[in-house]
């Protein structure tokens, strides 16, 4: 029996442009039938927060305010030409006309195919994110040695 291929990313990154990329990636592995993770850590942890909007998350004041400057998935930037917030409806209107999955869609099929959406544990204790402050598809919460595990014998990426 052959073995299931893997990929891993690591979600690194909250900007709008590489969270699709990320998703787009897992989502067309998962459909090919390979087993996959995406482990979110410290900007990318904005990609699975509950509330997309800006929220003041955390107790000290640093947390605060770090929570609040990355917005949740509705305030993702892009990565170049932002255009002050406004390139990502932009994306999102040019993907809907030529028919493409928007992030949200991507998110969705990304549950939909049982990806293994996975907190990093020590980005979320460093920027004060509760496991309540997350998406409920979050699958699980943990750390780097337990990321290398699931990871063994997968390709992986970094995003």
């Amino acid at each position: 029996m052959e073995q299931k291929r893997k990929l891993s990313i690591i979600c690194f990154s909250g900007d709008f442009d590489r969270a699709l990329a990320a998703f787009t990636l897992a989502t067309g592995s998962a459909a090919c039938n390979w087993e996959v993770t995406m482990f979110f850590t410290f900007w990318g942890l904005n990609i699975l927060k509950k509330k997309p909007g800006r929220k003041f998350i955390g107790r000290s004041l640093k947390a605060r305010m770090f929570n609040f400057l990355m917005g949740g998935s509705a305030k993702m930037p892009m990565s170049r030409l932002n255009f002050g917030g406004m390139s990502p409806k932009l994306m999102t209107g040019m993907m809907k006309r030529n028919n493409v999955a928007t992030f949200t869609e991507l998110r969705e099929a990304a549950v939909a195919l049982d990806i293994n959406l996975i907190a990093c544990e020590m980005a979320m204790n460093i920027l004060e994110v509760t496991r309540d402050d997350l998406i409920d598809e979050v699958k699980e919460v943990i750390g780097v040695a337990t990321f290398l595990r699931y990871s063994e014998d997968a390709q992986v990426l970094f995003i």
